[in-house]
């Protein structure tokens, strides 16, 4: 019997997170995969005083975003499923961009990375605001590097919008990007596990809406992407470095464009529209992957 732990974080407690470790620690169970459940905080005496109970798990799957608490686990010796640094490349947006750039078949939407300044400082002027203005145009896309469910994502129409924006968020990281015209409002989430795809949505945002997220208000159906979609979904896993993850693929004119990239996407979204259980798929992939590492 394989024995696993869950790593969640102690701070988020919703049904939303508690749903996802339920579902989760049932597809361990029908594996026959004993999968106990640790907290980052608990994680914390963990590794100041009894180190050496990390042997006793064959895995760890990481479902959280404590980067430093994923690194310390890898030092101590664990598998993690993702991995530390695959996590860190998703989280912070700039990383994904930067990570992918350099990939030729990856399409990407043009991005333009803000200046670093500090909450304590902010920005004493905005002229690097034109720069963007003219490589992008409007509207343009403003996004924290740190977000998730859409809410840290901003659509500017015009220079006075974009500096009142900037102006809010000044001191946290972020960038702009030029928005995909023909998809504002949809796009597809694909959920890769491996190398394979194994579940698809397609979103709508809600009315007046360019974002397309379902906690935001949005709606789904199943969808059978395009060789072309999955293909870009499949290479940006292999290229972050991640055993799974959900990406969200936007529709350009030229054929797809890569929106972001979750490192544990929250699946009941898709469990619920097409009956594919992504748990009981990264299981699978867990026990084939321990088992082909260790010859």
């Amino acid at each position: 019997m394989l024995r696993g732990l869950l790593v969640v974080n102690a701070f988020l407690k919703t049904n939303k997170f508690d749903d996802i470790y339920l579902t989760l620690a049932k597809a361990a169970e029908k594996k026959d995969i004993r999968l106990s459940v640790l907290t980052n905080a608990e994680a914390v005496a963990l590794l100041c005083k009894m180190p050496e109970t990390l042997a006793e798990y064959d895995f760890c799957l990481f479902w959280d975003k404590d980067v430093q608490l994923a690194m310390q686990l890898e030092a101590a010796g664990m598998r993690l499923f993702n991995s530390a640094s695959a996590i860190l490349k998703c989280d912070d947006k700039a990383l994904t961009w930067l990570s992918l750039r350099g990939e030729k078949d990856i399409a990407l939407p043009e991005t333009i990375l803000a200046p670093k300044t500090f909450p304590n400082i902010g920005y004493t002027n905005l002229d690097f605001l034109s720069t963007v203005a003219d490589k992008l145009g409007f509207p343009v896309i403003v996004k924290e590097c740190f977000g998730s469910f859409g809410q840290q994502v901003y659509l500017a129409d015009h220079m006075e919008e974009l500096q009142a924006i900037v102006k809010r968020l000044e001191g946290i990281p972020m960038l702009f990007q030029k928005p995909v015209m023909e998809s504002l409002g949809r796009d597809v989430r694909i959920n890769v596990v491996g190398e394979k795809v194994v579940a698809c949505i397609l979103r709508h945002g809600g009315a007046g809406e360019f974002r397309s997220n379902i906690t935001l208000g949005g709606s789904m159906e199943p969808y059978t992407p395009t060789e072309a979609e999955a293909q870009l979904a499949i290479r940006t896993v292999k290229a972050l470095g991640l055993d799974f993850a959900g990406v969200d693929v936007l529709f350009g004119n030229d054929g797809p464009v890569l929106c972001e990239v979750n490192s544990n996407a929250h699946f009941k979204t898709t469990l619920e529209c097409t009956g594919v259980n992504m748990a009981d798929e990264i299981m699978n992939h867990i026990i084939v992957q321990l088992e082909r590492e260790k010859q």
